[in-house]
């Protein structure tokens, strides 16, 4: 590849590969997180815990936990048909790990934030939990109904080297990232506690401020002209605001 199409930006290869073990063990490994959920929920997991290091061990709101435990399940699902079926890209192992931490870190932590394992939740279902849920899904679809409208379009030969620009990318050049934002906001309503909305602020700030500069760079030297106009006319991130 040449310096013109470096294979590497925004953090991730973009060397066009397979790497199926990287994709089989990132989606096995992130289903393992899910199997960790229900022994804490419904295994006694959390109690073990807590008489090992002397902690409350206490889930007082264990229908949240659960009710987590399946928006992860659905994300689960959402990642490994992307990983298979949307993303030609390489997947490098750093990417692997790196992201199972996090996937670990927060999945768990919401699961458990939600069942009341740190201090008190509401119960299931309340005016915000609906809006949460509604986030939630209109963000899953945001995300991979852009991938997916852009997958198809990418399947045409004339469509070949040549930058896409439609569907629901016409609101917004980064409108999968977006369509994160708006899922894990959604999500971190759904644990009842504003604490994890957090999360989703944080994913903000590293889109903004390193993921998608260094993609643009990329895009732009792949592209040229043809994106650098697309750019100039749309907008980078929220659709309407920025």
């Amino acid at each position: 590849m040449s310096p013109a199409h470096p294979p590497s930006a925004g953090g991730v290869n973009r060397r066009h590969a397979k790497t199926i073990t990287q994709k089989t063990v990132f989606s096995g490994a992130h289903f393992g997180i899910l199997v960790l959920g229900i022994w804490l929920l419904g295994f006694g997991g959390w109690e073990t815990i807590g008489t090992l290091f002397g902690l409350d061990s206490s889930l007082p709101n264990p229908a949240r936990g659960w009710f987590l435990l399946g928006v992860a399940t659905l994300y689960w699902l959402r990642h490994t048909f992307t990983l298979f079926s949307l993303l030609v890209r390489a997947v490098d192992w750093a990417e692997v790990w790196g992201l199972l931490v996090f996937f670990s870190l927060f999945e768990i932590g919401f699961i458990l934030i939600g069942a009341g394992a740190f201090w008190n939740t509401p119960p299931l279902l309340t005016a915000l939990d609906y809006a949460g849920l509604a986030l939630l899904l209109a963000g899953s679809y945001i995300n991979s109904g852009s991938e997916i409208q852009r997958k198809r379009w990418k399947q045409q030969p004339e469509n070949k080297g040549h930058c896409y620009t439609g569907g629901l990318f016409t609101h917004s050049q980064h409108i999968n990232f977006f369509g994160d934002i708006v899922l894990f906001t959604g999500w971190a309503l759904l644990t009842g506690s504003f604490w994890a909305l957090v999360l989703p602020v944080l994913m903000t700030y590293l889109f903004i401020t390193q993921h998608i500069p260094a993609l643009d760079t990329y895009l732009e030297n792949r592209y040229g002209q043809e994106f650098m106009d697309y750019a100039a006319k749309t907008k980078k991130l929220i659709p309407f605001v920025y």
